[in-house]
This record gives C-alpha cells, sequence and structure tokens, in this order.
C-alpha cells in the first residue's frame, strides 16, 4: 500500500468534510427543532414514578429528543427539581446524548446502516443499564 503524503491526507479528509457538512448541518438542524418543538413540560407528563417503566420511557425519550451534554444536564436538573426519579432521568441523559434517532440517516450514510442500527440499538439498552447501576451506587432507587 502505497503512503499518503501529508498534503494528500489533507486534500482527502477535506474532500470527505465537504461531502458529509449536508448530513452535519441537517442533523445539527433537526436536532435544534425537536428541541424547539418539545416542551419540557412534556417530560412531566410522561413519567409516572415507576422504577421499571420510567427508566426505558427516560431512554426512549432521550433517544428521540437528541442533544448535546451541556443541554442535558440543565434539562435534568431541572426534571429532578419537578420530582422526577433520578433513575428516569439518568436514562434520559445518557440516552440523549449517546442514541441519535434523528442523526440516524446521516450515521447509516456516513458509516454504514448495520453499524448505526446496531450502535444505536446498544446505546438505548446501556441507557437503561447505566441509569440502574447509577442509581443503585447513589443509593436513590
Amino acid at each position: 500500500m502505497k503512503e499518503m503524503s501529508f498534503k494528500e491526507a489533507i486534500t482527502k479528509a477535506g474532500r470527505m468534510l465537504w461531502n458529509v457538512f449536508p448530513f452535519i448541518l441537517g442533523t445539527i438542524l433537526l436536532v435544534s427543532l425537536m428541541i424547539t418543538l418539545i416542551p419540557q413540560s412534556f417530560y412531566l407528563l410522561i413519567f409516572q414514578g415507576n422504577k421499571i417503566l420510567d427508566p426505558f420511557i427516560g431512554s426512549f425519550i432521550g433517544s428521540i429528543s437528541a442533544g448535546n451534554p451541556l443541554i442535558s444536564y440543565i434539562i435534568g436538573g431541572e426534571l429532578l427539581k419537578q420530582g422526577i426519579s433520578m433513575i428516569a432521568v439518568t436514562a434520559f441523559i445518557v440516552a440523549w446524548v449517546t442514541v441519535g434517532v434523528v442523526q440516524l440517516p446521516a450515521e447509516s450514510a456516513i458509516l454504514g446502516k448495520r453499524f448505526a442500527f446496531i450502535r444505536n440499538i446498544l446505546a438505548f439498552v446501556f441507557a437503561i443499564i447505566v441509569a440502574i447501576i447509577t442509581t443503585i451506587i447513589l443509593g436513590v432507587i
């Protein structure tokens, strides 16, 4: 295999970034739209304090909401203040950051459908597991 020069590598990376840019822009716009359209009060109606169902619901809602970690901590803090369980909030935050239903089309196009689906399914399941383990460790379950 021929070694690539630094200039060739930069050129190739730049071309790839240019080709991926529309997907990245579309994803950012779609995530911003989701954050704007779903009010925080909606989440209060969903979580009922069920220790078995809440982590699943939190992971599901976080998966379709998608956002960046900084915003998730703010939303998580507000949800905790309003009485939503730690297990639900933890599942929500982990899924919010790791699962990307909104970004799935872009991720599939860039990394392949099989990889994108498996990664998202595993991230969903592990969001629930992390929420359970976190609350057990903190002793608040």
